[in-house]
């Protein structure tokens, strides 16, 4: 069964990279062309001679992005196979294919969403070089914290829900996950790197190529999860067949 759930997720998560890719190329390739011809009119006008990049920018833009997301995608959808194989039974009486649903809706907000709030992505073009140690482990500490909190959420939830209604248990779990993210991220230090002269617009564009390329990873993998674990787990499809009258052909 979880060899079964395993390769549900690989898929799930491939079909997540590819149409990643697809958005990705369609909605953020100009903000990062346009980041990069910033950074080179930075230094331009410091007289100096604009970095050449170890790949080509065509290369990035096609096969690398490919590659990025694919990999992320697969890694992604193994890991929340198994997080499914975990939780399916745990935390709720929901069938598989809703099981999934919520599972994918919980990890976009608790591992993508909360830690974006408080340190959004910037454009390559963006941030200290030599503060990008100090960057990546508040990122990942705001993950954690996130992860941790969501976890007691669910855990208080199940305790709760013994004594009060379960609409009013799952109201108070989230009122105490968002109470600890929302005072950690008040507590961790501020990043702002980004150069006054550089365009808002921009800025903005490409964060919102971000998130949506996250959204378009998470929900994928979220649908053709369900869709393939409802199979597996309980050997029906999630849509009802079509009823037919016409004879099944015999197997030689």
């Amino acid at each position: 069964m979880l060899r079964n759930l395993l390769l549900c997720g690989l898929l799930a998560g491939l079909c997540g990279g590819l149409l990643a890719t697809g958005f990705a190329r369609v909605v953020g390739e100009t903000q990062i062309n346009q980041a990069i011809a910033f950074e080179d009119s930075q230094y331009k006008a410091q007289g100096l001679p604009p970095e050449k990049p170890i790949v080509s920018r065509s290369l990035q833009s096609s096969l690398g992005l490919l590659t990025a997301a694919v990999v992320y995608g697969l890694a992604l959808g193994g890991l929340f196979a198994l997080a499914f194989a975990a939780a399916y039974g745990r935390i709720g009486r929901a069938s598989p294919a809703r099981t999934s649903i919520l599972m994918a809706a919980g990890a976009f907000v608790v591992l993508y969403l909360v830690p974006f709030i408080k340190y959004p992505a910037n454009p390559p073009s963006v941030g200290d070089p030599d503060t990008i140690t100090k960057r990546t482990a508040l990122y990942l500490i705001m993950i954690l914290i996130s992860l941790l909190a969501a976890i007691a959420a669910v855990r208080l939830r199940k305790v709760l829900s013994e004594r009060w209604s379960g609409t009013t248990a799952t109201l108070v779990a989230g009122f105490g996950f968002l109470l600890v993210v929302v005072v950690a991220g008040a507590l961790l230090p501020p990043i702002n790197e980004v150069p006054k002269t550089f365009p808002a617009v921009t800025l903005f564009r490409f964060r919102e190529a971000s998130l949506g390329m996250q959204l378009v990873i998470w929900t994928t993998i979220g649908l053709v999860f369900a869709a393939t674990a409802e199979r597996v787990m309980t050997g029906r499809t999630i849509l009802p067949r079509r009823k037919s009258n016409a004879p099944v052909p015999a197997v030689d």
